[in-house]
């Protein structure tokens, strides 16, 4: 039993005030890339034991606090299964890079634990069993892209974006943290401004094509956190845009920062040129799902 599990990059994210369980508000526009980890399952009487293995495998933890076997677990107990699993994990999405990767992970473990122990569980629950592992797992049990709004688990599905969009991510060797990108970011410079705000994003359905219109919609409110204190992520995102890609923005807290391109032949120059100057280069698409079982 294998699946894949899909990285993600923010095409936008606002930032609003703390609220008061202590997350921030959040509007964010969630795209599912083919850059993904690779989830293997295999049964055991009882018990789980994680592998950690792949080319991103180095900083990932391998004990309780490891997302995978924290949503192994609430899984088993949510079904009272005796069962366990041995469950290797091929690590390709860096860790700490604002690419959803653990989350995308954990979404994988519960589709991939419901096949192998051939059991069901509403979507809704299993949707509210994934919100408790963390404010991105949801998105990945669904399709891409989507608006999450609330602290990123209120999810409202978005049209597929065709053709995909042709992607290149670049991501420094230094991680960024969440919890430290938030709390260095001023909230008084959130671009949320309520409901208003939120329906007109909506509108990315008919515009993530048009270029013209591009750079009205692709924004990354904690930029302005992050940038100015860590130069490798400002260093990499200066170099996408004078690259030439069409849009560069930060993914999520960082480290990674993607750009978009406009044909294959652009792709391919930009990413010789990033390449050639020591930026660690990925090229991606958009996909339209946050995990699948591999073939």
């Amino acid at each position: 039993m294998r699946r894949r599990a899909y990285a993600k990059i923010n095409l936008m994210l606002a930032v609003g005030p703390t609220r008061a369980d202590g997350y921030h508000e959040i509007a964010t526009i969630l795209c599912a890339i083919s850059l993904h980890d690779t989830l293997s399952f295999r049964l055991r009487r009882r018990g789980f034991a994680l592998s950690v293995d792949g080319p991103c495998a180095r900083g990932v933890p391998r004990g309780p606090t490891n997302l995978v076997l924290r949503a192994a677990r609430l899984l088993a107990r949510e079904l009272e299964e005796t069962r366990g699993a041995a469950i290797r994990l091929t690590k390709r999405v860096p860790h700490g890079a604002g690419l959803g990767g653990g989350s995308s992970d954990a979404a994988a473990t519960l589709r991939g634990l419901l096949a192998l122990w051939k059991r069901r569980l509403p979507s809704g629950r299993l949707a509210a069993l994934a919100a408790e592992l963390g404010s991105d797992v949801p998105f990945f049990l669904g399709s891409s892209p989507a608006l999450a709004t609330g602290r990123g688990e209120i999810l409202r599905p978005l049209k597929p974006i065709v053709p995909p969009l042709r992607i290149l991510l670049v991501v420094s060797d230094v991680p960024v943290t969440t919890a430290w990108a938030y709390a260095k970011y001023a909230p008084a410079k959130s671009r949320l401004t309520g409901w208003k705000r939120v329906v007109r994003l909506l509108q990315l359905r008919s515009e993530v094509n048009v270029r013209s219109k591009l750079h009205l919609n692709f924004y990354n409110d904690l930029e302005s956190a992050v940038l100015p204190r860590v130069p490798a992520v400002r260093d990499a995102l200066a170099a996408l845009q004078a690259g030439g890609t069409e849009v560069a923005r930060m993914s999520g807290s960082g480290s990674a920062v993607f750009g978009l391109v406009a044909s294959t032949r652009s792709l391919r120059r930009i990413a010789a040129q990033l390449g050639d100057k020591g930026h660690k280069v990925t090229v991606a698409r958009s996909v339209r799902a946050g995990s699948r079982p591999c073939r």
